[in-house]
């Protein structure tokens, strides 16, 4: 029942990832906002989660995690509340960031929580498999749910149906989850290594969004741009020299779990660009209505649920190494198909590469979280969550706006496919993380 609750609550996080895809023109058209506004609404979202994640699992080991995935529920449902009130799209922006940072509290929290729940590795590759297998179907599913309920009733009930299952997760996490029983630390929080995680991304992707443009102001760009990247380098180095860092780089020695989130950050970057492109090319190019275009993703829902029943134990024949480069390598291949396939029919040009990146999905994903939490214990168990959760959300938003900013910015050669450039980036991420996956199966410590 605990791991059911935990799971519903990861399923509304993944869902308020891509719910707003779809619903996006409608949104656009009440508040009178072009693309380019409208980016914010999807990527304010993950990348303010994302960069606050590590804040999130070190509160959650400092405070207690049942104490913080409660505050973080409740954050994330009153977030969603003022989400579906909005009056503008700066306060719907706003809004997003709420919820994201109400998502960074709870999702590492529940992580942890889960992992030490079961720690045997038979049994936590099940449960694990269970959560992503939830994860991923919100993800896809928020797809169909943003087609029914924008075409059906309206956009802003997208955020509004969150509310009475925040409160189901509330009440399962009151009754089902043990009290951590620790005092609340009095170690400091790290706040301006949390500002600088925050800050980097953001402004990154901000730069992405604006050099991609018809045409960027070039000053702006570049300064936003060298603004995020003098944020990522200066991380490193307050974190080295604060006396309660947000991570203690000596977390990082564990080679298993640094390749494990490098790889984790390129498997996602590369999901969420096949499913922007996906959702793309069936609305603009196939000219489908919104609910008929979240229909195209129930295949690929279905065999994400399938790839989760068969993984745990084609994780215990293979090892976490071995199935996640199997994952990744189909992942690659359905990334392939949808980027090449010649065929006029939408069924074969869209369905074998979404199956493939489905699988591949399900495998991966699981196998690199497995790895992730390596050897945690009760005193690091909520960072490492935290910082496998940052690398997939903060992967995932890069990528996208990396790979299809450049896929649809003026490229030379005008009559160069947008998609074909995308999907392309996307393999190459993949074929990096494939290569350096090996490492896994060595274990050992790194400097």
């Amino acid at each position: 029942m605990t791991l059911l609750v935990l799971a519903l609550l990861q399923f509304l996080i993944a869902v308020d990832v891509t719910v707003v895809n779809i619903a996006l023109p409608s949104i656009g058209t009440d508040f009178g906002a072009d693309a380019r506004q409208l980016t914010w609404v999807v990527t304010g979202y993950t990348v303010v989660g994302g960069g606050l994640l590590m804040v999130g699992g070190r509160i959650a080991d400092l405070h207690g995690r049942r104490r913080t995935l409660l505050v973080g529920a409740a954050v994330f449902g009153l977030a969603s509340l003022a989400a579906g009130l909005a009056t503008s799209l700066e306060m719907l922006v706003l809004a997003r960031f709420a919820q994201g940072a109400g998502e960074a509290l709870a999702a590492p929290a529940a992580m942890s929580t889960l992992a030490l729940l079961y720690p045997d590795p038979a049994a936590r590759s099940r449960a694990l498999g269970v959560w992503a297998a939830v994860a991923s179907s919100g993800l896809v599913l928020g797809f169909l749910l943003s087609g029914l309920i924008t075409q059906l009733l309206h956009w802003r009930w997208i955020f509004l149906v969150n509310l009475p299952l925040i409160a189901v997760v509330l009440v399962g996490v009151r009754v089902l989850v043990v009290p951590d029983g620790r005092r609340a630390a009095r170690q400091p929080l790290d706040l301006p290594g949390a500002l600088l995680l925050t800050a980097a991304p953001l402004l990154l992707i901000h730069g992405v969004i604006e050099w991609g443009e018809q045409r960027p102001d070039v000053l702006s760009a570049a300064g936003t741009t060298l603004a995020g990247v003098l944020c990522a380098l200066a991380f490193p180095v307050v974190e080295r020299r604060s006396p309660h860092p947000l991570v203690p780089l000596s977390f990082f020695r564990d080679r298993v779990r640094v390749v494990a989130n490098l790889a984790t950050a390129l498997l996602s970057a590369a999901l969420s660009t096949s499913f922007f492109l996906l959702t793309l090319f069936v609305q603009r190019d196939l000219g489908l209505s919104p609910i008929a275009a979240g229909l195209w993703f129930l295949p690929l829902a279905v065999t994400l649920i399938l790839a989760t029943v068969v993984v745990p134990g084609v994780l215990r024949r293979v090892g976490d190494a071995r199935g996640a480069v199997l994952g990744i390598v189909a992942t690659g291949l359905g990334c392939g198909w949808l980027a090449v396939s010649p065929s006029d029919s939408a069924a074969v040009a869209v369905l074998p590469g979404m199956v493939c990146v489905a699988s591949g999905m399900g495998v991966a994903l699981v196998a690199l979280q497995n790895a992730a939490l390596h050897s945690v214990t009760e005193d690091d168990a909520g960072i490492a969550s935290g910082v496998q959760r940052c690398a997939d959300q903060l992967g995932g938003a890069g990528g996208v706006a990396l790979y299809v900013g450049i896929g649809f910015s003026s490229l030379p050669g005008g009559d160069t496919d947008p998609y074909a450039v995308a999907y392309g980036m996307a393999i190459v991420g993949l074929t990096v993380a494939a290569i350096g996956v090996p490492l896994l199966s060595r274990g050992g410590r790194t400097a």
